[in-house]
């Protein structure tokens, strides 16, 4: 798709998945905030010349090869440097996007930054997987280092079926040929917590309700996880079709100390919109696992709420942003 510039300027939201906009674009058209889409799947840039006025929103996703679109995390890499380089405000940029493509920079700058995560060794290639899975207590799970959508996420309770898993025709390649070996968070009840925020500031807290087992939390669709070998599958329910598995946590608010050291967090690291997963341990952890810089918004929480809920709330950040840089002109 050859991208065509505004007259004026606009929000442009930089991505690579139709299937997640049209809340999001709800959200915008509820605000009044002109916008216009930015698909990474192909096109071209003139790096002689200088980007189109307005405010930039990436929405790059560390899973977008799932989808057709092997390239898109390059070309999100080229197209923030060259906005970047001419000084347009872009929200997510560049540094986030090395967060939101690897979860090993994740759990690096996570625990310098104090917060509790789960023990994780990466692995490059296969050859010392088995060797390295040893390391870790039973049950342990595995993880792509590029995840999202549940990618390589299984869980082993035994050292002989992950040798055949990984000996096996199953075994999930990472695309960046980087494996996690992860512990095993038991929650000390069956459901994990995803905080928004907007802005860098708190929106609301969702819980997740992870009876079924299922790996992949993505509020935005239905899942299916594949198992350990001989396990079987965990299903996801589809988001509104009876209960739902999301529902809002109001008893997390913006003061709570963990919200509080999230938001320093994500100060730190130039990160404006985000979904962060934790899960409350019984013995009394916090164990934050997931930093989500392309966050969706569940409808069945965001129906319920009074007040304007994520997709509205980044609606109104933006459409903010594009005013103070040119409420003069």
């Amino acid at each position: 798709m050859t991208f065509l510039a505004a007259a004026t300027p606009v929000v442009y939201i930089v991505h690579e998945n139709n299937d997640w906009m049209p809340p999001l674009l709800a959200g915008f058209e509820a605000e009044g905030v002109p916008y216009r889409e930015w698909m990474l799947d192909a096109g071209s840039i003139d790096l002689t010349q200088a980007p189109p006025e307005g405010v930039f929103w990436s929405r790059l996703s560390a899973s977008s090869h799932t989808r057709g679109h092997a390239h898109a995390k390059e070309y999100a890499r080229s197209v923030l440097r060259w906005l970047e380089a001419h000084g347009r405000r872009v929200i997510n940029g560049t540094h986030v996007v090395e967060l939101e493509v690897s979860k090993v920079a994740q759990y690096v700058q996570l625990g310098a930054a104090g917060f509790d995560v789960p023990a994780t060794i990466a692995v490059f290639g296969v050859d010392d997987l088995g060797a390295r899975a040893r390391e870790l207590a039973l049950p342990f799970i595995t993880k792509h280092n590029q995840g999202g959508k549940g990618l390589g996420v299984r869980r082993f309770d035994s050292y002989t079926d992950f040798d055949a898993y990984v000996a096996g025709a199953d075994f999930e390649v990472p695309i960046d040929g980087v494996t996690l070996l992860q512990e095993y968070v038991l929650s000390a009840e069956p459901f994990i917590t995803r905080a928004e925020f907007v802005g860098g500031r708190f929106v609301y807290a969702v819980r997740v309700d992870t009876s079924a087992g299922s790996f992949e939390l993505c509020p935005a669709d239905a899942c299916v996880v594949e198992p350990a070998p001989g396990l079987a599958p965990a299903v996801c329910a589809v988001p509104g079709a009876g209960a739902s598995l999301f529902t809002r946590r109001d008893e997390i608010e913006a003061g709570h100390p963990l919200i509080v050291k999230i938001e320093a967090f994500l100060a730190e690291h130039g990160i404006e919109v985000a979904g962060v997963e934790f899960i409350e341990t019984a013995d009394g952890r916090f164990v934050t696992y997931d930093v989500n810089t392309n966050t969706n918004y569940n409808p069945d929480v965001e129906a319920g709420l009074s007040e304007a809920g994520g997709a509205r709330s980044v609606a109104r950040f933006l459409g903010g942003e594009l005013a103070a840089r040119y409420s003069a002109d």
